[in-house]
């Protein structure tokens, strides 16, 4: 069982108990927003309460599950007194550092809700920067603005009775992201079988790296009475993905990849986390695995129009349903196990 790392928390509403997760490669297109779909899909089977927050200023989580004429509608509308949006929540703060305007969680499936994105978060991610430096200047406001997602999500997984959340986030190392890591308690890794992928983990351990380094100043900078990230998101694993099997086993052209990740996410990434803190990352290289997935390509095109989860989809070859659910539900199993939540 991976240790849920400890926090001093901000003198704010009472942090709720559900773990924060990200599936976090800042290398695009290695499907992070679909395997987010089907996992949260597969733990909600298991009967886990499940909220999404899309950060993501590409909106790519909120289109997935969502009819486009209804996301056409909530963009439109998020800058209104009725608007839905996590911008919606955020905007009064960017504004005139006002209080944030309560959203409601919008159930997708049973067990399964969701915060509406919107590009308009770019807008609150270019003051981000600024907020990092007041920060580090102890200034209040900064402190506030970098809680903000924060807690607005912690105010609705109270009203949820939500068991896990998962931010979906954007393909790069921006000030979005780090505040994203920074909230989260534990952050998954997607990694395709391909060179780009095994590149790609140098610069994400690095990078965590230095954001949690950063924060450990901040922590010990704050003044009272200021809301506090926890800043210590734990390495729960990465994910094998698109890669095909034959005879019951990784192809070949594939499998020489999948040992450079399982290497290359101990030393790019475990080990330099654990220089920080013993407590962010595992000891042993073996227990990074934290699931694979093969190449459901024929899955992946149906599940996007419908907005469901490759198992449950209303067509598709039943062998490959089948063995995405088993696959999924793996890996749904195992994050459960390994975040100790019940």
């Amino acid at each position: 069982m991976s240790p849920k790392p400890s926090s001093r928390l901000a003198k704010i509403e009472t942090r709720h108990p559900a773990a924060r997760l990200t599936l976090y490669n800042h290398k695009g297109g290695v499907g992070k927003t679909t395997l987010l779909v089907n996992i949260a899909a597969a733990l909600a089977k298991i009967g886990k309460k499940v909220l999404l927050v899309d950060t993501d200023p590409q909106c790519n989580l909120t289109s997935y599950l969502v009819n486009s004429e209804v996301v056409d509608r909530w963009l439109e509308e998020s800058d209104k007194p009725n608007g839905s949006t996590i911008w919606s929540a955020i905007k009064p703060f960017y504004e005139s550092n006002s209080d944030f305007k309560k959203i409601k969680a919008y159930e997708r499936r049973e067990n399964v809700f969701l915060i509406p994105g919107d590009i308009k978060l770019s807008d609150f991610e270019q003051e981000l920067s600024d907020i990092w430096i007041e920060c580090l200047q102890r200034k209040v406001k900064g402190f506030k603005g970098a809680a903000a997602i924060s807690q607005i999500v912690n105010e609705l997984a109270w009203e949820n009775e939500i068991d896990f959340i998962f931010y979906d986030v954007g393909p790069n190392i921006g000030p979005l992201n780090r505040v994203v890591l920074m909230d989260c308690d534990y952050f998954i890794v997607p990694a395709a079988c391909d060179l780009f992928s095994t590149r790609a983990l140098k610069t994400l351990g690095h990078t965590i790296q230095k954001w949690i380094s950063e924060w450990q100043i901040i922590t010990a900078l704050a003044p009272d009475d200021v809301p506090l990230l926890p800043g210590k998101p734990f390495f729960l694993g990465y994910i094998l993905q698109r890669f095909r099997m034959y005879g019951g086993v990784i192809a070949s052209e594939f499998s020489t990849f999948a040992s450079r990740l399982e290497k290359s996410a101990y030393a790019d990434i475990s080990q330099v986390l654990r220089k920080v803190d013993k407590n962010l990352a595992n000891a042993s290289s073996t227990a990074n695995k934290l699931g694979q997935v093969k190449d459901f390509s024929s899955l992946v095109l149906q599940s996007q129009e419908e907005g469901e989860a490759f198992f449950e989809v209303s067509i598709g070859n039943p062998d490959q349903k089948r063995l995405a659910k088993i696959e999924f539900t793996a890996i749904a199993k195992k994050i459960v196990s390994e975040t100790d939540i019940f």
